[in-house]
């Protein structure tokens, strides 16, 4: 696969992705459906644009065609990393299995950090109740008491 191919394939749309793979692997319409467990005329509306595809019958037309999912529905700019982070993630390609062990833990713990503090803004942003307040500033005064008398 050269690499202008793989550049044009990732440009292109869902409908245009299926018909590709579709006949990179010598494939008819019919025999994509006889493998996805469609029809063929599905296949067509797929091909042709006029219709996309429910999730379980993604799901079958990427295993019929041996590729993911994302191969199917996404073009690079729309699942890879940014451009910035890109060359942080090749790198870390190279290193090794606990290595990346690693950076996966501290990937996942700033994921979630940045997922508890945008509940704990969302929560803030819809307000508390005033029993809620009032217990707060009392800890927060008791915590200055006890700071004072230090």
């Amino acid at each position: 696969m050269s690499l202008s191919f793989q550049v044009d394939f990732w440009k292109m749309e869902f409908p245009e992705r299926l018909a590709r793979l579709r006949k990179e692997r010598n494939l008819t319409q019919q025999q994509l459906a006889d493998r996805a467990g469609a029809h063929v005329v599905q296949i067509s509306r797929y091909e042709g644009g006029v219709s996309q595809p429910a999730a379980d019958a993604l799901k079958r037309l990427a295993i019929a065609l041996s590729v993911s999912a994302d191969a199917l529905l996404f073009d690079d700019a729309e699942r890879g990393p940014d451009d910035d982070l890109r060359l942080q993630f090749e790198a870390l390609s190279a290193m090794s299995p606990e290595e990346k062990q690693v950076a996966k833990a501290l990937l996942e713990a700033m994921i979630v950090k940045h997922q508890v503090t945008g509940a704990l803004a969302g929560v803030a942003a819809r307000g508390t109740s005033p029993a809620a307040k009032e217990k707060a500033n009392k800890i927060e005064t008791n915590k200055r008491t006890s700071s004072a008398k230090k």
